[in-house]
């Protein structure tokens, strides 16, 4: 086990995200906002943890040609994450005194990395690791990835999780294995004033690439109202689901400029989302709370971890009268609205949320497991 000498020496940390999370491609899309939504300058504000007495370092993605780039898929495909990112960032990784990881893919990929390698214990890096979808698709994982996943996942020293409905089931699944609830966290030091915008039509704002979102609930809530309209903001949301529905729009945006548009247009945010475990859709309720609309979103998933009733009107999944009802609700009285939109953005902008309270709890979690008084 690696031991750092002295209680005031600077923790090396290593960053392992996906090959097309590269942090210098990041930072250049942020700079030119075709990084869509509010995000830190670093990917998801790990570097924060240079702040916080940490030295950190990115994985970087190898310039790969199409057959080198072809295998490698392949191989994700196959194992469910992507070994070959992981063999290339080796020699920093094993310099280092932890490794975080953003999800599974990363995570399964550094553990299964360290099987096959065996450092000695006093070169081997602590190894926390993220948990996102996993564990929603665990029982529909074929059982020899089952199998694999739980072998790799005895090499990982710190399970974390955004939602203490997934904690649940990871304790349950793995009881050997140290299980830790992260809230998830964007940049919430700026925030937008709270400009109620009563409208007819309402016009309803709504967000996300995630695989649970119920895109098709919403349509059938809202499509054909005179008095609503419907944003689709989403590069997943199948433009069928709304043939000829003059009131319903799905768009992508290619900037931050598009995107602010949007939220200045709004009269508020509907997130609807499909039974999961893992806060689906948190990402923009922090996003909608720091830009001043009122929220209206599933409650699945954990979200009330992050936003209580005060904040955020929750309806049960697959309920489209619901969705109609709290639609006409919320959008006639400008006073809920308002209410909504404050206790939203005082929870959002408060230290128990954001980037930085993301971050320093995995800086504290890291200390913990390298006994490193804080």
């Amino acid at each position: 086990m690696k031991s750092l000498a002295s209680k005031k020496q600077r923790i090396n940390v290593f960053v392992h995200l996906a090959a097309g999370h590269d942090a210098h491609e990041w930072n250049r899309r942020w700079k030119d906002k075709t990084l869509v939504g509010i995000n830190d300058p670093s990917p998801y504000g790990y570097a924060r943890a240079n702040l916080m007495g940490c030295d950190v370092r990115f994985s970087s993605a190898a310039a790969e040609g199409f057959a080198s780039k072809a295998f490698r898929l392949a191989l994700r495909v196959i194992l469910g994450f992507d070994l070959i990112h992981a063999r290339r960032n080796a020699k920093a990784m094993l310099a280092a005194d932890v490794v975080w990881t953003h999800t599974e893919s990363q995570f399964l990929a550094v553990s299964a990395l360290l099987k096959f390698t065996r450092p000695p214990s006093e070169k081997r890096p602590k190894i926390i690791g993220q948990a996102v979808w996993l564990l929603d698709r665990w029982r529909r994982l074929p059982r020899p990835h089952r199998m694999l996943y739980r072998w790799l996942i005895r090499e990982i020293d710190l399970l974390t999780v955004h939602s203490p409905e997934n904690a649940k089931i990871a304790r349950e699944l793995f009881p050997n294995t140290r299980v830790e609830v992260v809230l998830f966290g964007i940049p919430n030091e700026k925030r937008m004033p709270i400009e109620i915008r009563p409208a007819h039509p309402i016009r309803v704002l709504s967000l996300g690439n995630d695989r649970h979102r119920d895109w098709d609930v919403a349509v059938r809530a809202l499509a054909g109202r005179s008095d609503v309209e419907l944003t689709i903001v989403s590069s997943t949301a199948r433009p069928q689901i709304s043939p000829g529905t003059r009131n319903v729009r799905i768009l992508e945006v290619a900037d931050n400029l598009e995107l602010q548009r949007l939220f200045e247009e709004a009269t508020l945010m509907l997130v609807p989302l499909k039974p999961n475990k893992h806060a689906s859709g948190i990402t923009v309720l922090q996003e909608a709370a720091l830009m001043g609309l009122p929220i209206i979103a599933t409650d699945t998933g954990g979200l009330r971890a992050y936003f209580d009733d005060d904040a955020v009107v929750y309806l049960p999944p697959s309920d489209p009268a619901a969705i109609a009802s709290a639609v006409t609700r919320v959008g006639r009285q400008p006073k809920l609205m308002e209410e909504l939109a404050l206790a939203a953005q005082r929870r959002a902008s408060s230290a128990e949320l954001g980037c930085g309270s993301y971050i320093r709890r995995h800086v504290d979690l890291t200390k913990d497991l390298l006994q490193i008084a804080s």
